[in-house]
């Protein structure tokens, strides 16, 4: 069997605890630290006036050569390191700078929207 699609999920809704460890999500958000010894790197967002973040785990995706401060899109396994610490591990780590931000999040709540009409008229069949 293949693995389930990843689904995007906002970067505060990961760092809440909302997404089950184990999922493979998409994610985005300003990279705003790496260090290359550890293989360790801190994505950012903001949200109702939060700041949220999230480390990833960089083994599998280096090398790289990080901009600091800018955006990226993230394709990759949710990990729990303790009870209240998420991890993500990318496969995909694309620096997405210049793009329209708002479109991604309108884009996302649409596909959001179209697989759950799909879900309900799966279950009405």
């Amino acid at each position: 069997d293949a693995p389930a699609p990843a689904q995007y999920h906002y970067l505060w809704e990961i760092s809440s605890g909302d997404v089950p460890a184990g999922s493979t999500v998409r994610t985005f958000g300003r990279l705003s630290s790496y260090d290359s010894a550890r293989s360790e790197a801190m994505l950012a967002a903001h949200h109702s006036a939060a700041q949220h973040k999230l480390r990833l785990n960089t083994r599998f995706v280096e090398p790289f050569s990080p901009q600091l401060g800018s955006y990226y899109l993230v394709l990759g396994e949710l990990e729990t390191v303790d009870e209240t610490d998420h991890v993500l591990c990318p496969r995909l780590l694309t620096c997405i700078e210049g793009v329209d931000l708002s479109l991604l999040q309108n884009a996302v709540e649409e596909q959001r929207r179209y697989f759950h009409d799909r879900k309900a008229a799966q279950a009405n069949t």
